[in-house]
């Protein structure tokens, strides 16, 4: 079996290249791939390599990502994450291959606290979402056999993260301040690539599990309790941090160009239950991660 991965450098990408290797043939790309096309703002270069390989997966790990940038760059916004995935869903469906494709909770608009199903009406309330919303339409309109996954808080060891970063301020900080009214489940690039993984494999052999899913580590916590968690794991490892107090603060002290959904917890029963699957609580893959990084 032939798997086209697009975005191959990214933290999904990276471990995507792992995850799906037992799986077959990975032909893996990126934007500055040479003898393939891989770079998203080329929508007739991606075609064409599509219609090339003919492989039997097409993964699609790449987007526009840069929530804040997009709203400053919506053209570039749309051709990444809508214009250029249309392109990519028409090819998909012309050679028969399964599109496997990653949206994201920003497609909501973030207000009330129950978790976002599958079936509820999307609102976005930035750029971003509202182009990955349009990639997320156009998949569905122009090539019934796919996958796709709304996932939210990703993070990895490779690469920067909120983790990271809450350590590094808190070896030269005394103080600190996290934003405490935004709630989601903080879920790594490694659980998504083999929960994908898995997926794609069931989803090849019974078509009916083609569809749209929601994609996260299990339980809920807030960017303050998370960088909490955070905190008092490196502590135990050993790490000398000068932070002596963190404070909860809401989202308006950090003003950002692009709005962030409050409510970013998304309900995974059907995942679960269509892959028969136990999505791990996030604290299980930050332990991961951390013990990685420390």
């Amino acid at each position: 079996m032939k798997i086209l991965l697009l975005g191959k450098n990214g933290q999904v990408g990276w471990e995507l290249q792992r995850a799906l290797a037992p799986l077959g043939e990975v032909i893996a790309l990126d934007r500055h791939s040479e003898d393939y096309c891989g770079d998203l703002t080329n929508p007739a270069g991606i075609v064409t390599t599509i219609e090339q390989l003919a492989p039997t997966v097409i993964v699609n790990a790449a987007a526009h990502t840069a929530v804040d940038k997009a709203e400053s760059e919506p053209e570039l916004a749309r051709l990444l994450n809508a214009t250029t995935v249309a392109a990519m869903a028409e090819a998909a469906n012309r050679v028969g291959a399964l599109l496997v494709h990653y949206s994201t909770d920003y497609v909501f608009n973030g207000q009330g606290e129950t978790p976002w199903q599958e079936s509820d009406v999307t609102q976005p309330l930035s750029v971003y979402g509202q182009t990955k919303r349009e990639g997320e339409e156009a998949i569905i309109r122009l090539c019934p056999r796919h996958l796709i996954f709304r996932t939210s808080w990703v993070y990895a060891a490779k690469g920067n993260n909120f983790a990271k970063t809450m350590l590094k301020l808190a070896k030269d900080r005394d103080e600190l301040s996290v934003i405490n009214d935004q709630f989601g489940a903080p879920t790594g690039a490694d659980l998504i690539a083999d929960s994908s993984a898995h997926a794609i494999r069931m989803a090849l052999s019974h078509s009916e599990l083609c569809g749209l899913y929601h994609l996260v580590a299990s339980g809920i916590t807030t960017w303050f309790d998370y960088a909490q968690f955070v905190l008092a794991r490196g502590q135990e490892k050993g790490l000398e941090l000068q932070v002596k107090k963190v404070n909860p603060v809401a989202t308006s002290a950090f003003p950002t160009p692009a709005t962030r959904p409050s409510n970013s917890r998304l309900n995974i029963s059907r995942f679960q239950q269509a892959f028969d699957l136990t999505l791990p609580d996030w604290r299980t893959g930050v332990e991961r991660m951390l013990a990685e990084i420390i």
